[in-house]
């Protein structure tokens, strides 16, 4: 009885190139499903808007939020190339919906870049990402460099992400270090300012709560939770620069962030964010694809929305 093939894990380049038969864009699977998303989150503002009940204004909001998650996906697909690579008219487009989000092309492109290229790498991974210290970089933190570190990870700041890491992080940081090549950060601020004036001025403030604050509020949330967890769960792993290299750093450094199908949909399937970092250039509709045809990324580190699994992340 002969015993069965062992199957030869690939890494590296041979790994990458598996992957590039999922990074064909369907364009249009991409258009038809943005097309669908835009008329669920208009809906859902409509009635945030025109409810004559201020809790349905309220609950709209919430969920509006929710959409505006997977409408981030399409812009941050786009901005990487996996959809919409030809289109002037969606570039056009998803300019405006990262003005409308407060996450402007040239403040996006040049912090998440550089986290693809540089992700869990311990000396630069406060770009474009929370921040990660190991023991002994602790040990020889000042007090203050520690004070500002438990701040930037601290529950408050990620769960605030309309604030701090949208509204400062993404808009005004960004104009405050390189104003020249960041002036649209405050640009977006001013846009999202003058919504809740004009939609107050018109709908009532309970209007502008729902249709523009509620959402922004929930959206940011979810993404910055989200994007935290995503490279700060228990089975991690980070690397000195020496150590570090492109496809372990995808594997190891990157979650599967289980959910089911409703959140999955909401989320754009963020979740598969392994098989993300590994070729960013996989449009977000055929990650799952991608997962179940390859073998080498079937058991990357997981986490999840259950309770135990948010502190978990949240004590690291």
């Amino acid at each position: 009885m002969t015993e069965p093939a062992t199957i030869a894990l690939r890494t590296g380049v041979e790994l990458i190139r598996a992957t590039a038969p999922f990074d064909a864009e369907r364009p249009w699977t991409s258009w038809r499903l943005l097309i669908v998303t835009l008329f669920i989150l208009a809906g859902l503002l409509a009635l945030a808007l025109f409810s004559p009940m201020w809790p349905v204004q309220i609950l709209a909001g919430v969920l509006a939020g929710l959409v505006q998650v997977r409408l981030f996906i399409f812009y941050h697909d786009a901005l990487h190339g996996a959809i919409f690579r030809r289109s002037r008219v969606a570039y056009g487009l998803m300019t405006l919906v990262g003005i409308y989000m407060m996450s402007v092309r040239s403040v996006w492109r040049e912090s998440h870049d550089f986290h693809h290229q540089h992700n869990a790498k311990l000396a630069s991974s406060g770009i474009g990402s929370f921040p990660i210290m190991s023991l002994a970089m602790a040990q020889r933190a000042t007090p203050g460099q520690m004070r500002r570190y438990r701040l930037l990870r601290h529950p408050a700041t990620i769960f605030g992400g309309y604030l701090s890491v949208f509204l400062l992080g993404m808009a005004i940081g960004p104009f405050v270090r390189d104003p020249r090549r960041h002036w649209s950060g405050p640009l977006a601020v001013l846009v999202h300012v003058a919504l809740v004036g004009v939609i107050a001025w018109q709908f009532g403030w309970v209007g502008a709560l729902a249709a523009v604050v509620v959402p922004s509020a929930v959206a940011t949330a979810m993404g910055s939770y989200l994007f935290y967890a995503q490279h700060n769960f228990p089975s991690m792993q980070v690397e000195n620069r020496e150590g570090w290299n492109f496809t372990t750093a995808a594997l190891r450094s990157s979650s599967m962030f289980e959910m089911g199908w409703l959140m999955r949909w909401l989320t754009g399937n963020i979740g598969f964010h392994h098989v993300h970092h590994l070729n960013h250039r996989i449009p977000f509709y055929r990650l799952p694809e991608a997962m179940a045809a390859i073998p080498e990324l079937q058991v990357p580190g997981r986490t999840s929305w259950r309770i135990m699994d948010v502190i978990a992340c949240l004590r690291l």
